[in-house]
């Protein structure tokens, strides 16, 4: 793998390990602040701050945390 392919697979991973705390703090931000969501989406919301986006949001950090813990318990493919 030449310069590139290393700097891009460094990217790629970067990018894998954003994911989760973007979307965790996303679901934070339309918890605390309801009214300020329509920057992200036009979705209706229910009468609770934890339904509609939030938990679309939670969902979406929990899909992403793949890559975290595999940082901190070590991934079996990876060589060492």
């Amino acid at each position: 793998m030449g310069r590139r392919g290393a700097a891009l697979f460094r990217l790629i991973r970067w990018l894998a390990l954003a994911a989760a705390p973007t979307f965790a703090l996303m679901a934070l931000w339309t918890t605390f602040f309801p009214g300020h969501t329509d920057m992200f989406c036009t979705a209706t919301r229910g009468p609770s701050p934890m339904g509609g986006m939030t938990m679309m949001y939670l969902l979406m950090a929990l899909f992403h945390v793949s890559p975290w813990l595999k940082l901190i318990f070590g991934s079996p493919n990876r060589a060492r």
